[in-house]
């Protein structure tokens, strides 16, 4: 069997025993990396390594252990509450306050599933005592999520950035924020049309304290963790510095200044997150020295019809992403799309936003952890309802939501 073909073969079985048996993608490829190109090949353990993404650490390392720090000292809590006192029971403005916050969160450095699992308990605690949907309000935070995690300073803006920027091509990073953004901001607005409507059924003696009642003061901590999380923003985008050692002295100077919470904040280093982007990039390094990607790079590009395979390549992120880690399928997919990107058939910028966009609108799926997270906070007597809503949203979402991506970003 050609090399090519059992290096693409082991990809597929790392993918599907890290969906059957639940562990993390990164160690399976990291595996596969030695049996392949040790074992396999007879490359030597630092041939392999050669791969592995260190700006790529640096960065997931740091921006989540500032994240960590303004989780652990109460400034995210501050956040939001403060937030959402403002809304008060303005109820149509409550789910997108969700959405903005979420996003703000992604915008800063936070793993999505971070944010969702802030934001999410607290807005559905309030619609649950407000007779809304919790599956709306869990949908709008989801999509909050995934409009701001392709900033430049965000982790997925991060990785999208600097897989091009490895490969030798360009892609206007506020491009594929803003038209992230504006995709997810489509989608809540469907999801208003679809769910804002509904009414949660309540059951009596359901009401709670409201979602205010444990606010975080703001004090000299707080005020701080703000001002870094501000520079780490003016930084990276007014003065181009790199967001990785921005961020990890940033981090580093709040951890001396408070030193209680800076053991904790350390245990909120997103190290499975590392782990998967890590070893799934370091395992597609290997393939792209066996040539592997430009093979099928070449493949997708010789289909004849560019805009056929753009649409393929933006179903593959959309179905797969519905399964799996966001973050790997990227760290996967954007590689094997860069031998079809170099072509030029198809505009850059254009057919990241489509590939960024299909794969990340399907985070609201069930089987994923944003939606998992939803399902979990939500009441147990409407927790059977809302699975089956984000199975039937996810099914709907992975049919139209890449072809609708790439409609609007590749084709017009």
């Amino acid at each position: 069997m050609p090399t090519e073909l059992t290096g693409v073969l082991v990809l597929a079985v790392v993918f599907t025993l890290s969906s059957l048996r639940g562990l993390n993608m990164g160690v399976l490829a990291l595996v596969a990396a030695f049996l392949l190109g040790c074992v396999g090949l007879g490359r030597t353990p630092q041939q392999v390594l050669d791969g592995f993404p260190a700006e790529m650490f640096v960065v997931l390392v740091a921006v989540t252990f500032l994240f960590g720090t303004a989780r652990v000292n109460g400034t995210v809590n501050w956040m939001v509450h403060a937030a959402l006192r403002g809304v008060g029971t303005r109820l149509a403005i409550m789910p997108w306050v969700l959405f903005g916050l979420a996003a703000l969160l992604c915008a800063t450095g936070a793993a999505s599933p971070a944010a969702v699992a802030i934001v999410a308990p607290i807005g559905i605690t309030f619609a649950v005592q407000q007779g809304i949907s919790p599956l709306f309000v869990g949908l709008m935070t989801v999509n909050g999520a995934a409009a701001g995690s392709f900033a430049p300073t965000g982790i997925l803006g991060g990785i999208v950035n600097s897989t091009l920027d490895s490969n030798g091509l360009h892609a206007s990073g506020w491009q594929l924020f803003v038209g992230t953004f504006a995709f997810n901001v489509a989608v809540g607005v469907v999801t208003q049309v679809v769910f804002g409507r509904r009414r949660a059924q309540q059951r009596a003696g359901s009401g709670s304290e409201g979602p205010a009642a444990s606010a975080v003061t703001l004090g000299a901590e707080q005020a701080a963790t703000l001002g870094a999380m501000l520079a780490l923003v003016l930084g990276t985008t007014v003065f181009s510095l790199d967001t990785g050692f921005l961020a990890l002295s940033l981090a580093a100077a709040l951890a001396l200044l408070f030193r209680r919470t800076a053991r904790e904040a350390s245990q909120e280093i997103a190290w499975p997150v590392v782990l998967l982007v890590c070893g799934i990039v370091t395992y597609i390094a290997l393939l792209q020295s066996l040539g592997v990607v430009d093979s099928l790079g070449r493949m997708i590009a010789g289909i004849g019809a560019p805009l056929l395979a753009a649409l393929i390549i933006c179903y593959v992120g959309g179905v797969v992403s519905a399964f799996a880690s966001t973050t790997g399928i990227l760290g996967a997919l954007m590689p094997l799309a860069v031998p079809f990107l170099a072509s030029g058939a198809i505009g850059t910028t254009g057919m990241v936003i489509a590939l960024a966009s299909a794969a990340t609108v399907v985070d609201a799926s069930p089987f994923s952890t944003n939606g998992a997270l939803v399902v979990a906070n939500t009441p147990e007597h409407q927790r059977d309802g809302a699975y089956r809503g984000l199975l039937r949203w996810g099914a709907g979402v992975c049919v139209l939501a890449p072809i609708a991506a790439w409609l609007i970003f590749v084709v017009i």
